[in-house]
């Protein structure tokens, strides 16, 4: 299957470059996924879609503060360093900027000392192993030195690094925020379960492969990054009950949705409590196990993303959807507009 199937032209003034000021304030594109058709609604909206009985599935990672900018203690060269995971102890993959200064042995420091990382080994595509000494605790450190990882088609600069996290954001770990449940507020999720939505989270990192365009000319050529998940007992008990009980199961993003169906396909369709990395790779022929629905946002073209929801809602479904979005300025990405698939 060609990646090309999956191009769409995006003018760039659709590519949402701040959050709205209210995080349901965002428009709503409901996509039926089997006849293809379209309503345009608000995302509040979406509690009219939701039944009692369904269960909704959100991913609580939280974004780590994981761009820091430091010195080469050596010559003082500016370096830029982006954690993307972490591996054993103080040890993490990063990517860094410029790579090529920055090689086995090589001390970056960052804010007058405080931290410092020195370089042990090489990663995939040109990363950079870095381990890092402080005093203290890690995570603190990191939080006053670090800046949000925004992705790099928003240029603005966002004030409030909160609006970067959903309201549910608990686990530490992810170079990127799960977007669709950015739209979420603590009131949705309150008037869902007085409609008697269940809510349940999963864990799942999230890293930046997974928003890379796919360079490969097809798709079977297109290696998935791994990424950490998490699924309690009890999470997975709510699902089987649901399951059984005839409701449906709305996951919120791709990575809730590669967690659910990873751990269903390996366990008959059925969800235990499990962890692990995962790359799984949904693309148009998957079936899916896991889910009944989706809530999402608009990605790239050629993205590993759209490739998953093309899977659940059918390519031409999804490219008109993509098509109309654009015809009526829909805002795309991670701060963009939302889509419900049901």
């Amino acid at each position: 299957m060609k990646v090309d199937l999956f191009d769409f032209h995006l003018p760039e003034e659709l590519i949402a470059q701040t959050p709205l000021e209210q995080r349901d304030a965002s428009r709503l594109m409901v996509l039926n996924k089997e006849t293809g058709d379209i309503d345009h609604r608000s995302f509040h909206d979406v509690l009219s879609y939701l039944k009692a009985g369904d269960c909704l599935v959100l991913n609580n990672t939280r974004v780590l503060p994981a761009r820091l900018f430091g010195e080469k203690e050596d010559t003082g060269a500016n370096i830029e360093v982006l954690l993307l995971k972490q591996m054993e102890g103080d040890n993490w993959e990063t990517l860094v900027k410029p790579a090529k200064r920055v090689k086995e042995g090589t001390v970056v420091s960052f804010g007058d000392g405080r931290l410092k990382a020195t370089c042990v080994g090489t990663s995939d595509q040109g990363g950079r192993l870095l381990e890092f000494t402080y005093d203290g605790i890690f995570y603190e450190v990191l939080d006053s030195l670090g800046e949000m990882p925004l992705p790099p088609y928003i240029k603005e600069r966002l004030d409030d690094r909160e609006r970067y996290q959903t309201v549910f954001a608990r686990e530490q770990g992810s170079a990127a925020a799960p977007t669709a449940g950015l739209h979420f507020t603590e009131e949705i999720l309150e008037e869902l379960k007085q409609k008697g939505v269940h809510i349940a989270f999963l864990t799942l990192h999230v890293g930046l492969g997974t928003f890379r365009p796919v360079s490969a000319e097809t798709v079977d050529e297109h290696d998935m990054h791994a990424e950490f998940y998490q699924l309690s007992e009890g999470t997975a008990q709510l699902l089987n009950e649901v399951r059984a009980n005839g409701g449906r199961i709305v996951s919120v993003g791709t990575t809730s949705t590669r967690t659910l169906e990873t751990i269903a396909s390996e366990n008959d369709g059925k969800f235990v409590a499990a962890s692990g990395w995962t790359n799984i790779f949904i693309f148009p022929g998957y079936e899916f196990k896991a889910i009944d629905g989706m809530i999402t946002n608009f990605h790239l073209p050629k993205s590993t993303l759209i490739m998953l929801v093309s899977a659940l809602a059918g390519r031409e479904h999804v490219l008109h959807a993509y098509n109309t979005a654009v015809k009526e300025k829909y805002r795309f990405f991670s701060f963009g507009d939302a889509m419900l698939i049901i």
